[in-house]
């Protein structure tokens, strides 16, 4: 399954993924890690400004998949969160937007 070719689909009334299916998609994602129930990564940057780059072109990626992150931004890093609320925690949708997040990097 190559997450980045995939789009997000409405999770309202549906169950999120179980431990199995949480493990086997995380190992497609180098340095994510499952916090608190959120699907979570730091990303780094030398300066405000490629942070705030990062930010918006993550901004523009979470408005297209309709399916957005929590944020804490800093000077030099972004911490994001991803988990699907109206599913209770993690869906396919979080492992498909932490994708196309990992692609922003890789492509800057």
């Amino acid at each position: 399954m190559n997450l980045l070719t995939l789009h997000c689909e409405p999770q309202l009334g549906k169950a999120a993924l179980d431990d199995a299916a949480r493990e086997s998609l995380l190992a497609k994602l180098p340095d994510w890690t499952i916090r608190d129930g959120q699907l979570t990564k730091t990303f780094r940057f030398p300066d405000y400004y490629r942070t705030i780059a990062f930010v918006n072109a993550l901004a523009f990626v979470a408005h297209r998949e309709d399916h957005h992150p929590d944020l804490s931004v800093h000077y030099n890093r972004v911490v994001v969160n991803f988990s699907t609320h109206d599913a209770g925690g993690l869906t396919l949708n979080d492992f498909i937007c932490a994708a196309k997040t990992d692609a922003l990097v890789a492509t800057a």
